[in-house]
């Protein structure tokens, strides 16, 4: 499977990039200028990565979304819009996963402030946004912060929650999350649970502010998570 990361040259983008790739999958940087990504992709295989094999390569975002097979939107709420119109043309049927949180530094607010979108959640409006080309939004890797996928080899102690409509768009998804050491995937329904998942990202930022800590993160215990 070839995954491509939308908007992929940013903290988070670039680590779960990087972390799928340890994990022996194909990986495509996406940017909104493909010099940007070919320039990251060139360094972070240089300095990051060169103790490993891996595949990664650097392209605009629109090629990315035309060659990768399942896509990772990981841009901020200012940039989603703008962003999934670059890209509407080429996702077809394809899974892609957004990792968009409207925090209120959108409009020059807290990280630990949360913004009420008309849609519900980052994850609907994408949906919105792309209605009509058949592809399948999935909400996923929201509440894993930048520092623990930086991290690099530590595992992840942190779960991710996925949401999403469709059944087999979530197994695929939780599978390829599920590749990276530590994760553990929760499957938590439609995607309109969304709106509660992307609400957790400020609080667990305002805890790390407060306890002056980088990697906290969330656990679910007592239920059964996904395993292949």
């Amino acid at each position: 499977m070839l995954v491509g990361i939308i908007g992929g040259t940013g903290p988070q983008g670039l680590g779960i990039g990087m972390r799928l790739a340890i994990e022996g999958v194909d990986i495509i940087i996406g940017s909104r200028k493909e010099e940007k990504a070919l320039d990251i992709v060139k360094t972070t295989l240089e300095e990051d990565l060169k103790d490993y094999d891996v595949s990664m390569k650097g392209m605009s975002n629109e090629d990315t979304a035309k060659h990768a097979d399942l896509l990772i939107l990981t841009v901020p709420l200012v940039a989603q819009k703008a962003t999934l119109k670059s890209i509407k043309e080429f996702v077809g049927d394809k899974i892609l996963i957004d990792a968009t949180v409207p925090l209120e530094t959108a409009i020059g607010g807290s990280p630990a402030r949360f913004i009420d979108l008309m849609e519900g959640s980052a994850a609907e409006r994408t949906q919105k946004l792309l209605k009509g080309t058949g592809v399948k939004v999935v909400s996923g890797f929201n509440n894993i912060s930048n520092s623990h996928l930086s991290n690099i080899p530590e595992t992840i102690d942190c779960d991710c929650l996925i949401s999403g409509d469709d059944n087999e768009a979530k197994i695929t998804a939780m599978k390829l999350i599920n590749k990276i050491p530590g994760v553990e995937c929760v499957d938590c329904g439609k995607l309109e649970k969304a709106r509660i998942v992307e609400k957790i990202t400020p609080l667990l930022i305002g805890l790390n502010i407060k306890h002056r800590s980088h990697y906290g993160g969330l656990r679910i215990t007592g239920i059964k998570k996904f395993t292949e």
